[in-house]
């Protein structure tokens, strides 16, 4: 029976009683006396009786004879044994904690290759299917109401790994260093980031008819059009007007005509940012704020490669703004438009996206498809909404930044770079436990911050924790770490580094060993290029994405055939240009219609 429901109460006897009632009977009284003295039946104080005393007079006790208990009822089928169950849920737990988490099919598995290393009894269909049953994984999980299944979040291996004691200690050793050099407020402490909006929306929750397998909802169009939106914030609670991005290659005043008061907007042919357009923002930056030597701010930023340009370095240095960078990979923990306001600010976009389609129709009752040109009109309802001065204040105190707090993130933060070969021997996950005993002989649960466990049963032996061997970098980029970038060490090291580099090319071929850059004035002979699964140039070559889908060169498959635009010489997917040799590009397209 799969849920039993007791009937009596019998076998219900406290252990502490019972124990009473025997130390009676040891001092010479009869059974039946102590049982009727403390109110127990006396066949179940003899049956106590007799096998504690056969098991503390046994010389070698069979393993899940010990974890019997000495009264009551018990699980006659249950597979492991308690303190193997525990070992389980140990191993469990640590494998989601480094980000490596098992799915039920793999407790299952995990289950049977324990039962069959250590010669624990199984039903017969576990050996015949290699798997444990669907009502032992249901019964586990209800003896242990600490798991549950859940749906875990993507993240990528270079976070998990990146985001370690060591980066984030040298972080805060930066940020208390530029706090001892100046005397920053929390209005003077701003953190600038960049996020897409595109025209497809994710839609809401909505309320619908039971037991239908799938609802839908309507969306502007199946694929959209990115736009890039530059935001900053302080510690204080404050934002600044946002600046928007535009996939186009030259850039009207109308295009933010509806958006938020005071943004400023920027176009070029990826719609991504560029050191052109960053500088830009760094002048509408400096216009709101009114920073200079004499009144110092903070600008928290991470590593992007339009936030090092030179050109925005010298500006930020003669009007006082000191830019602290984040280690890579980490700003998903260390950037407070990351923990708290883009999360709500997508919310609220696509809020204002469900009533924008509801909202604007054509006179045929038709739903209006959304364009570029409508974001910055739906971002003037979520901008403000979004970036409340509690959400904006709690991404800083989240991340330890203001209030100042180094030590805001605990060892489990830490856990997933356990798998990596670089792991901090002090942050080992406590995925182990030892086996000790109370007074009467019984068995105790006790916990240890060791990385092994326990001799007799350990799921760590049957099924090794992970190890990811070192990432290996290719085209020989730069290796980069938080620095204070206005810094003049800093500063010299990556104005010599955009010297080498040299002017920037137009995109060639791609290889999976090393990227090529082409000369400036060197120009591609054929319109139409695949991507191929061999080195095809010892140069340097510039990322590009589809103009369409918005997938990168580098992460399409391998023979993948790519077009140029005529026009802009941008180039998109063959399939997603439909095909066509002589391609024209939407933003093209839209220029011309303009005109």
């Amino acid at each position: 029976m799969r849920n039993y429901k007791r009937k009596t109460d019998k076998g219900k006897y406290s252990i502490d009683m019972l124990e009473k009632a025997a130390e009676v009977v040891r001092e010479g009284r009869s059974v039946r006396h102590a049982a009727k003295t403390y109110n127990i039946c006396h066949v179940t104080l003899g049956r106590y009786i007799k096998k504690k005393n056969k098991r503390l007079n046994a010389v070698d006790i069979n393993f899940r004879e010990e974890w019997k208990p000495l009264a009551g009822y018990y699980g006659n089928r249950q597979v492991f044994t308690p303190l193997q169950e525990i070992a389980l849920v140990s191993y469990i737990k640590t494998c989601s904690d480094i980000y490596f988490g098992l799915t039920p099919r793999d407790v299952r598995h995990l289950a049977f290759l324990c039962g069959k290393k250590y010669n624990v009894p199984m039903p017969n269909t576990w050996s015949d299917k290699e798997l444990a049953g669907a009502d032992w994984l249901s019964s586990f999980l209800k003896r242990h109401p600490d798991l549950s299944i859940r749906t875990p979040e993507a993240t990528s291996l270079g976070r998990a790994s990146s985001f370690n004691r060591a980066n984030v200690s040298k972080f805060f050793d930066k940020l208390s260093e530029v706090y001892d050099r100046h005397s920053f407020t929390a209005n003077d402490i701003w953190n600038v980031d960049e996020t897409g909006v595109t025209t497809v929306q994710n839609p809401s929750k909505i309320v619908a008819r039971k037991g239908v397998k799938q609802i839908g909802a309507m969306t502007s169009s199946e694929r959209g059009q990115l736009v890039t939106l530059t935001v900053a914030v302080n510690a204080a609670g404050n934002a600044i007007p946002p600046m928007f991005i535009f996939p186009r290659v030259r850039y009207y005043d109308h295009f933010i005509r509806d958006g938020p008061t005071g943004c400023i907007g920027a176009a070029n042919k990826s719609g991504w940012t560029t050191e052109v357009d960053f500088l830009l923002f760094l002048k509408h930056f400096v216009s709101c704020i009114r920073s200079s030597p004499e009144k110092p701010i903070l600008l928290l930023l991470d590593n992007h490669q339009s936030h090092l340009a030179p050109d925005c370095l010298d500006f930020a240095k003669e009007n006082g703004i000191v830019m602290l960078s984040f280690p890579p990979h980490c700003t998903h923990r260390l950037q407070p438009l990351d923990r708290s306001v883009f999360a709500p600010l997508k919310k609220q976009i696509n809020t204002a996206m469900d009533a924008w389609l509801r909202n604007n129709k054509t006179p045929e009752s038709t739903v209006k498809p959304m364009s570029i040109y409508d974001i910055p009109s739906i971002l003037k309802i979520a901008f403000p909404t979004a970036t409340t001065p509690k959400n904006i204040q709690q991404g800083f105190e989240k991340c330890g930044i203001h209030p100042y707090n180094r030590e805001i993130f605990q060892d489990a933060d830490f856990a997933p770079s356990f798998v990596t070969d670089r792991p901090d021997p002090d942050l080992a996950p406590s995925c182990s436990h030892d086996v000790s005993r109370d007074s009467q002989g019984t068995p105790v649960q006790s916990f240890s911050n060791c990385s092994h466990t326990p001799e007799k049963f350990s799921p760590e032996v049957v099924l090794p924790l992970p190890k990811v061997a070192p990432r290996k970098r290719k085209g020989g980029r730069k290796t980069r770490k938080s620095a204070i970038l206005t810094d003049t060490p800093e500063k010299k090291a990556i104005e010599e580094e955009f010297a080498k580099r040299g002017t920037p090319g137009l995109i060639k071929k791609k290889g999976n060993v090393s990227q090529t850059r082409m000369p400036a004035k060197s120009t591609p002979k054929r319109s139409l290029k695949r991507r191929s699964a061999e080195c095809s140039s010892s140069e340097e070559e510039r990322e590009c994405f589809c103009l369409v889908c918005l997938e990168s060169f580098s992460t399409s498959k391998p023979g993948e055939e790519w077009v140029r635009c005529l026009n802009c010489q941008l180039w998109s997917h063959f399939s997603c240009a439909k095909k066509s040799k002589m391609y024209i590009c939407h933003n093209c397209q839209s220029d011309e219609i303009s005109e």
